[in-house]
């Protein structure tokens, strides 16, 4: 591939980013508690999918929005497992389950990795039978990648550049052994040490990276999360997540925050560059 090709990473043709905006709806659908996917009956779920989405096309006309379910496919865990790696991988009548959900529906699907104390390269090859699929794509949560060897949950986990260019390189061959549409990688973020060595993140003209602002609060402190952690090192294209839950939640009456409330969609796109991917927990 010639070098001058790279500049263009991600806008093959058939890639829906840039030209799009992503809506995607997070969870599992095991768990009430991990997300807007599994808190409500599959129809009543959809049917709120399809009511933001309205939002946010009317929000801003000039980017179709293309809807999305976010499905944890493998999930960190609080006790070790039987190979002592600390993460569940959801049985393949799930995640075939959820992928069914959006190819009724019109949406694309995200298979999302935690870790814990598994290699990623693992991860990547149980999933690749769902992958070669042309409208599934891929999600990597560097908060439960435990490389000390700590328990998931009792501290953010982190993920370096060369971990990413794994999951790139991964997607990269998928799409072109299997001649399917561009894939789609979100790694989400919310602090410094969670992304290491942003820089040597090497785009691939076959995958389109998002860089998901993961954090969750009030519209300050979110806000500055996307500008100090998303912003300030960046990659390719950028998300921003919502928490329908705890986005609400009081902060400390001492923080210089203001009160807390759930984003509208114009708060969102006031932010530059605008977000291209827009996740609801």
């Amino acid at each position: 591939m010639k070098a001058d090709t790279l500049q263009f990473a991600g806008t093959l043709p058939d890639t829906l980013l840039p030209k799009h905006r992503i809506l995607a709806y997070y969870g599992n659908p095991h768990s009430k508690k991990m997300g807007i996917l599994g808190e409500f009956p599959r129809k009543e779920m959809l049917r709120k999918l399809d009511q933001e989405a309205e939002r946010w096309q009317k929000a801003d006309p000039s980017k179709p929005i293309q809807k999305a379910l976010h499905l944890v496919a493998i999930s960190a865990q609080g006790a070790p497992g039987k190979d002592g790696n600390y993460r569940l991988r959801m049985s393949d009548k799930t995640i075939r389950k959820v992928i069914s959900w959006g190819a009724q529906h019109g949406a694309i699907v995200f298979l999302d990795i935690q870790v814990g104390l598994a290699p990623l390269k693992g991860e990547l090859a149980f999933l690749e039978k769902y992958l070669k699929l042309p409208y599934v794509h891929l999600g990597i949560d560097p908060e439960f990648s435990m490389k000390t060897g700590a328990r998931p949950g009792s501290k953010i986990g982190t993920y370096d550049a060369s971990d990413v260019n794994d999951a790139v390189q991964f997607l990269s061959r998928i799409v072109k052994e299997n001649n399917v549409p561009p894939k789609i990688l979100v790694v989400h973020r919310f602090t410094q040490r969670m992304v290491t060595n942003y820089k040597n993140i090497k785009l691939d003209p076959r995958v389109a990276v998002v860089m998901d602002m993961d954090g969750w609060g009030p519209p300050s402190l979110k806000i500055d999360s996307y500008k100090d952690y998303i912003v300030k090192e960046p990659v390719q294209y950028t998300g921003f997540k919502l928490f329908y839950k705890n986005d609400m939640k009081k902060v400390d009456h001492r923080s210089n925050h203001k009160v807390p409330h759930l984003m509208e969609p114009e708060e969102v796109l006031a932010l530059e560059p605008k977000p291209l991917y827009i996740q609801y927990q």
